[in-house]
């Protein structure tokens, strides 16, 4: 159904009914306040329209406390429950022009069946079904139309949705092409790589002339200081004075007030820094204002505490491979850099038939595996879509693929067929009813946002909003 109301731009409907009906009221009473003479229309759907009142009772049907709505207005909670009325009612309507029609007897048979309502021996007992809606405040006739409703949405749904069953030899090779075994011979590709300990000083210098601007790494001078209740007012709890004193801060760095006005003002603390580059062995704080360093003179809130600072300079430079840890980073790029370059030119040479299975076996010699893959769905050694991968390329292939931060070059050496009986066949029939039912509900969906349009009071939406404030 209609998940978000942010995306109804872009679809009214997403394919799945979910509708909770048995639910207690909440909001009783409410409706009156937005019945003021006129229909008080929160949208309106082609020319159906719906009022403030049919959504304050779409609410009442779900389980959903008016402090919990209170505090997620601002993520749109209005919106959301609104999306799933409009989507109620555009199914309503789909129904009637289907002409889908639930009969009284079948309605009973629904509410007998319902096992909430069924004694030890199975048998309906009126009593717990008439308990249940004296309990969640609901008349019989509003909790049946509501059923009434659910039911023949599903039957719209199972009339969209039905397929055609997939033919028994079309069954056959589609299980053989997802569950056939390979045998596979693979070569982890790590031993053929250059180390980093092979890397030579001059290629070291002749990366990083040949990546000299994008090397260059940021240095920074700054100053910061840790503001706290304690050392800002005097008090160990966030008072309404420490949230006074922190909004003049603010206003103070939007009308440019210096750094060191500012901590001398409020007799703060503070702590400079120079020459500093990013390390994952930094304190966390210097490391967030090195990744706040663009935004030069500015407060941010941590879990305890606020944080001021001001970035005095920032100074670009070509990387110091005198240290240890830059020198490292610098191997490492090149190490990557050699990798990718060794597996495009292997790649290369696959996809242009010129890798043959005499340099396969001469690069096997004593370092490769064998594994039986079972399904397309075997992923225990290799990720899903090197699976896919391999059960798309025909015997005696040859492919890249990967497992965690390794990287193997793989031989298709045979496929073996599996026996298909009748329930193999049972769930593909199954599987490919379902596939198909998904596409056709989704050009439904397609079909609905074309068909349907809904228009928005986003005065009365507000007007809803400002009840909950």
């Amino acid at each position: 159904m209609i998940g978000s109301f942010r995306n109804f731009s872009k679809s009214k409907f997403a394919g799945v009914l979910v509708f909770i009906m048995i639910i207690p009221f909440v909001f009783w009473g409410m409706g009156g306040m937005f019945s003021s003479g006129n229909t008080n229309n929160i949208a309106k759907i082609n020319n159906t329209n719906i009022s403030t009142e049919d959504f304050l009772n779409h609410v009442n049907t779900l389980e959903i406390s008016p402090e919990y709505i209170r505090n997620n207005l601002d993520k749109n909670v209005i919106e959301e429950l609104l999306s799933t009325l409009i989507t109620s009612e555009i199914l309503n309507l789909e129904v009637k022009s289907f002409n889908i029609a639930l009969s009284e007897n079948s309605l009973s048979k629904k509410i007998k069946n319902n096992k909430s309502f069924l004694d030890e021996n199975g048998i309906f007992q009126r009593i717990k079904y008439e308990k249940f809606l004296l309990e969640n405040n609901i008349a019989a006739p509003i909790y049946e139309t509501r059923l009434r409703n659910s039911e023949t949405q599903k039957n719209l749904f199972d009339y969209i949705g039905s397929g055609t069953v997939t033919p028994k030899f079309l069954a056959e090779k589609f299980y053989q092409e997802q569950n056939r075994k390979i045998e596979l011979e693979f070569i982890n590709l790590n031993s053929f790589y250059v180390q980093k300990d092979q890397i030579t000083q001059s290629e070291i210098d002749q990366f990083l002339r040949e990546n000299e601007d994008t090397l260059k790494v940021d240095y920074i001078d700054f100053s910061y200081a840790k503001i706290n209740p304690k050392n800002l007012v005097g008090v160990d709890e966030f008072n309404q004075a420490f949230f006074d004193s922190i909004d003049q801060i603010e206003v103070d760095i939007s009308n440019e007030v210096d750094f060191i006005d500012i901590v001398q003002k409020f007799d703060i603390e503070s702590t400079n820094i120079s020459n500093f580059k990013y390390s994952e062995t930094a304190k966390e704080i210097e490391k967030k204002i090195f990744d706040l360093r663009q935004n030069s003179f500015d407060i941010f809130e941590t879990e305890n505490e606020f944080i001021l600072y001001k970035i005095n300079q920032i100074d670009q430079r070509s990387p110091d491979t005198k240290d240890v840890e830059t020198k490292n980073e610098i191997l490492e790029l090149i190490f990557q850099q050699k990798r990718f370059d060794y597996n495009k030119d292997l790649l290369s040479k696959i996809r242009n038939n010129n890798f043959s299975d005499i340099e396969f076996s001469k690069m096997h010699k004593e370092n490769f595996e064998t594994i039986t893959l079972n399904s397309v769905k075997d992923a225990e050694k290799f990720d899903t879509n090197s699976i896919k991968l391999l059960y798309s390329l025909p015997e005696k292939s040859f492919a890249l693929i990967y497992e965690s931060n390794n990287i193997y070059l793989a031989k298709i050496k045979k496929f073996i067929d599996v026996q298909f009986d009748i329930d193999n066949y049972k769930n593909i029939a199954n599987e490919q009813k379902t596939n198909t039912k998904q596409r056709l509900l989704k050009s439904y969906d397609e079909l609905l946002n074309d068909k349907y349009k809904v228009t928005l009071n986003k005065k009365t939406i507000q007007r809803v909003k400002n009840y909950f404030q």
